[in-house]
This record gives C-alpha cells, structure tokens and sequence, in this order.
C-alpha cells in the first residue's frame, strides 16, 4: 500500500477489518484466531471504528507517578532488563515499553529512529494502551490474552497504527496475577518472532526476580533438570517456610513439576513434590556457597532434578538436625567488602561501560552463556579475559578462536579437534582442539557471526551434550567449559537471512552486553591516559601536554581501543622529548581538527559541522528552559540519561553551573 492516499489505506483496512469479523462461523483466511477475537471485542465490546484518529488517553502525572511508586520493585528489575534487551535490538527502530495491569505506560527506552514514529502515535509515558483505548495492539491484547502476541501492521484494529509491529509478553506475579506487560514496538517490515522471543525471556527474568525479591524472608528451592541451568532463566523455583508448607512457586517450576496453576501447590508440604525430607531439602543449601546443585526426585513421576536451596535473608549457614523438623541456624557471619575484580579495571567512568561491568559482576559465577556486541576493535576480547579472570575459572584456560581469521576449511579440526590420520596432512598424533583445551575454563569466541552455518549444528550439539565428538573420533569427550561469544554483525539480520542458526542464537545469548565504540565513550580522556600509562612500560611516566590530548580526544578512531593503543605505542617509541605533544601524533591524527587553535581553545562553533551546531543550539535551549535538569530533558527527548551526556560532550555543552561535565 506504499504510496496510496491514507484515505484508501484506511477505506481497505476498514472493509478488510467489517468483512473478517461479520464472517460468521467461516473461518477467515490469513487470520490468526486471537486477532479475529480481538477485533470482535473492539467492535461488540468497546464500540471503536478502526478509522478513528482520536487523541490518545494520558493519565495525569500524578497518577502516573502513583503507579510507577506502587509498582516500585518491579520498575527497579525491569529497567535492567529492558536496557538490556534494548541493548540487543539497538538500532532497529525499536521502543522497549513497560506497562501495569491497566495498560499505563510506566516506562520507556526509545531508539532515536523511532523517537518521532512512537510519538505520533501515542506512545508515551501516561499513555493507555489497553484494547479499549487503542484498539488491538500488543500491550493491549497481551493483556487481554494472557499470553506473549506480536501484533503486526493490519493485524492493529485502529488505522492510525498499522505501520507499527509489537510483539508483547506478560508478567505474572507468584499467584497467577497479570501485573504488567513488555513490549517491543518498532516499524519493522517483518513479524519479528525472534524479537518476541526476546521480550519473553526478558520478562520471564523480571517475573524470576520479583518471585525471590517477594520470598526473599523464605526458603527457596531452585531447579532444574540440568544442573548448569539452576540459576539461569529457566529454574523452576518453590518458595515454602521453615515447617515445610508452599507458599509460592513461578511458572517454570510448575511447568517442570506438571502443574496446571499455583493453587495446586500451594499449602502442601514441601515434601509433597519432591520424595525428599524437609531436613535434606533445607540441606542443599550448604552447597549454595559453591554453587553445586544436588540431584532430588520428583513425587509423582520419580523425574530428577538438580537444586539448591537459598536461605532465609541474614541466614548463610544451616545445621541440618537428624531429627526434628526445625533447623538450627548459627549467626550470619559479618558481611566482607567486595575486592577489586579485573572488570572494575576497565572502568573509566563511561556510563555505559560502567553498567556493562555492573551487570557482568552479578553473573560472574553463573553458568549464562555471554554474547559481546561492538564494532571491530572496541575491546571485545578484552572485556571477555576480565570476565574470565574475575570468576572462579581464573586459574583455567582461557582460550580464543576468531571464526573469520581462519580458513573455513580448518576451522572445524581447529574447534573440535581431530584424531591421528582423521585426514590426509593431520598431524601424525592429532590435535586436541580449542573446545577441549578449553575444558574448566573459559571458550572465546571472537565473530561468531562468520562461523560457517554447517559447524553452528555442531557447535550447538557440544553446547547441549556439554560433550565433544574430535574428527575421526568414535567417542566423545565430556567438557565443561562458559562460553562467551562476541559479534560485530547484526546475529537477529543474519537469521531473517538465512546466515546464523536460530536456535544456536537463543543458547549463546544468555546475556548481551554492547560495548560502545571509542568514539561515542565519556571517558576517552582518561582511557587514553591508561592506555599511556600501560605503553610507556619501563620508562618514567610519560606525560602529555593538553594540546595533544585534545587532538587525540577529538579523532574519530575508526579503529577504536586497538588504532589507540597501536597509535600511542608508536607515539612513545618515536617521541622526541619527555612529553607528547601535536609534533608527535601522526598526520591523520593531527589533521582531524582545524590547525589554528588547540581544541580546548576554540569555540564549539569553531569545531562542529554547521548541522551539529544547529543540534547544539536546539539542545542549549532545551537545557535552559528546564533549567539544566537532565533527568527531565532526557524524558522528554525520548532517550536515556547516559545518552544525553554522551550527546551533550560530543557536541560540546557543559553546564553553566559546573565546570566539568560528568
């Protein structure tokens, strides 16, 4: 319908709307069932006409802020998890959203692409997204269904929204009720199936952190079939108190345990669901400290699983009695102050970094499968060798293989390995390959997105088996090894093209982390006197002069951390005195900035481009007219606090009130 007047695309989205819901008892052709009830509810129901254009339904911001505090908690764990799945589908257009029950947008994450589309159509804090206000869409019919939608272009009942595709899933509190609802909403020409799959896990992590923040004061036994998968997204967890008796369990506990709903399980005995004493139950909780779940049967169906079991808040050590049904408990021993880890070494203030590192510290010691996303050069493996050395792998291998350095000819014996005489030149003994050498520590894998799509089934199979199969082999191997991957490609593009596994997709993306490349970095300044510092090697500190510093902060660097690290370890082998100065950087450097004035000596309007100054004097007076508070301009500019910092140093506005940005 590109092209046509919007009168005929709503005439046609109107006749095809009427014509499917007064079908009768026919079945509609290319319907899907749940979008033929939602639009028989618009009509019979709610009385909307899709050619409606009325203004969107906002709640007063006092209302809004009553929402967000009541639902406080779960505002605090979703916001990770939305920047996160922000995170992994950044620069598709798309809006990460969070509603309440009511259909109340509580929050937002934009992507500037979409900042104007989502606008125009409502999308905005306060905004109602229920089926009665805006017809059939995601949030809405997500809550009308209880359960994960995509709503694409016409499947929307209201016109004014058909160029959008949301794909939505709920949240559900311990006792079944529906409390909120994610989405993704964006312009996307395709049904984005893998984008719902995200925003299904995502909220299946918010509904899991909920569930133990709410029992937080209780026992917690956390399961799964496979041990490596307790802790993870998918454990199935049973809240229940110290005499025994249920009081909660989430989704996936009730899936694993077959289940239809909490009110089956709730108030039994503990000891009703799996054929385990209490006592040994609240056992498996002195293996928590070493993170080694231990096998427990299921009543009904004998089915075993792996658990462990958290204690009560303050409890860190339980002394299992032989008789008796209450544990004694010995006094939580005082709390120690977290050491310095090699991830808060690459911390240089760069707010985005700072969050990465944050998080990647929560997960240290999980068994989640980590994917690094960033341009080529930006740190990727080094970020990965610090998660590596801040685990308890630290004294194993930490071994990398970069899927596009090789030919696809030998990237197969290189990952998998291969036996004496596999094929004709194979080393006369074999080869142990990079996932064996790997064993106990830590695989690397640099550009997955170019490993060949016949080795993805392969390196899946290791991935589910946790065992390895060498070329020419008759036996396999068992291995245990994290596994972190990092890509500069787009993973989701190059499944929609047919170039990277699905399902190898949703197993290596435990969690996503996008390191941003040296250009967009707060913290460039210091990260260049670091990375001095570090090629400066025996020789007394090398210092600087302002001008230089200024020239190296304003270049590009296409090449990112590895072009600075190779620029300055030339500087400092070619320097003709004690300290670096314009003379010494080479040409391209030095040529990236008018000549006339250092940097910190000229004008903003002196080094931008006439459009980024027009984009700066825009955000001055924005700036000013809220009177320099960022919190309120970044909301509403439709994008995050950290982003405005970024936007306001790289156009060079600093506050009048302060002498340096932060």
């Amino acid at each position: 319908m590109e092209g046509a007047p919007m009168s005929d695309i709503v005439a046609n989205h109107l006749r095809h709307v009427y014509s499917v819901t007064r079908a009768g008892s026919a079945e509609p052709v290319g319907v899907a069932s749940r979008i033929v009830r939602s639009w028989t509810r618009c009509i019979d129901d709610y009385g909307l006409d899709p050619a409606s254009q009325g203004e969107p339904h906002l709640v007063s911001g006092d209302e809004l802020t009553d929402r967000q505090t009541r639902l406080s908690d779960l505002l605090g764990f979703a916001r990770t998890e939305m920047a996160s799945l922000y995170q992994q589908i950044a620069g598709s257009g798309y809006a990460i959203v969070l509603t309440d029950s009511d259909g109340v947008v509580l929050n937002y994450f934009g992507d500037p692409s979409f900042t104007g589309v989502a606008s125009s159509s409502g999308l905005l804090l306060g905004s109602v997204w229920t089926e009665q206000a805006q017809g059939t869409n995601g949030m809405g019919t997500c809550l009308a269904e209880r359960q994960p939608v995509v709503i694409h272009h016409a499947e929307h009942f209201l016109a004014r929204n058909i160029g959008l595709t949301c794909s939505a899933a709920p949240i559900f509190d311990h006792d079944g009720t529906l409390i909120a609802v994610l989405d993704a909403s964006g312009e996307s020409q395709l049904r984005q199936q893998h984008t719902l799959a995200l925003v299904n896990m995502s909220a299946q992590m918010i509904e899991n952190r909920i569930f133990l923040k709410r029992f937080n004061d209780h026992f917690i036994l956390r399961f799964h079939s496979r041990p490596e998968f307790v802790g993870t997204l998918g454990e199935g967890a049973v809240a229940f108190s110290d005499s025994g008796a249920v009081l909660a369990a989430n989704r996936s506990a009730l899936f694993q345990l077959g289940y239809p709903g909490p009110r089956e399980v709730v108030d039994r005995n503990v000891g009703e669901l799996f054929n385990e004493t209490l006592q040994s139950l609240i056992g498996l909780a002195s293996r928590n400290a070493i993170q080694q779940p231990g096998p427990i049967f299921e009543a009904r169906r004998g089915g075993r699983f792996y658990a462990t079991t958290r204690l009560p808040a303050g409890e860190n050590r339980v002394t299992v009695p032989v008789t008796g049904t209450r544990p004694h408990r010995r006094p939580a021993a005082p709390p120690v102050a977290s050491a310095r880890t090699p991830l808060d070494a690459l911390d240089f203030g760069d707010p985005v970094m700072t969050e990465n590192i944050r998080r990647a510290k929560r997960v240290l010691d999980k068994d989640i499968p980590v994917v690094l996303y960033g341009e080529t050069g930006s740190g990727k493996e080094m970020f990965a060798k610090a998660l590596h050395r801040s685990g308890n792998r630290a004294d194993k291998s930490f071994v990398a293989l970069n899927c596009a350095s090789i030919p696809e000819s030998l990237i197969e014996s290189e990952l998998f390995g291969y036996k004496a005489g596999a094929f004709t030149g194979a080393a006369r003994d074999g080869r142990r390959g990079k996932i064996f050498l790997a064993n106990g520590g830590t695989l690397f894998l640099d550009e997955i997105g170019d490993m060949p799509v016949q080795l993805q089934a392969r390196l899946l199979r290791v991935l589910e088996e946790r065992e390895v199969l060498p070329l020419g082999g008759d036996e396999p191997v068992k291995v245990d090894v994290r596994l972190i991957s990092a890509t500069h490609c787009d993973l989701p593009a190059k499944i929609a093209a047919g170039e990277f596994r699905r399902d190898l997709f949703y197993r290596l993306q435990g969690l996503a982390f996008t390191l941003p490349p040296l250009r967009e970095r707060a913290d460039r300044r210091e990260l260049i006197r670091h990375v001095l510092a570090e090629e400066s090697g025996d020789d007394a500190r090398i210092e600087i002069d302002a001008a230089a510093l200024d020239l190296l902060d304003h270049y590009g660097w296409p090449g990112n951390v590895r072009e600075l690290r190779h620029v300055l370890r030339t500087v400092v082998a070619l320097r003709d005195g004690p300290a670096i100065t314009p003379d010494d950087l080479p040409d391209a450097v030095r040529s990236s900035a008018p000549a006339r004035l250092p940097i910190g000596e000229r004008t903003p309007s002196e080094v931008l481009s006439p459009l980024e100054s027009a984009e700066r004097d825009a955000l001055v007076r924005e700036l000013d007219c809220h009177h320099w508070n960022i919190t309120i301009v970044a909301r509403r500019l439709k994008m995050s606090r950290n982003t405005l910092y970024r936007k306001m140093q790289r156009l060079n506005i600093r506050d009048p009130n302060k002498k340096i940005l932060h």
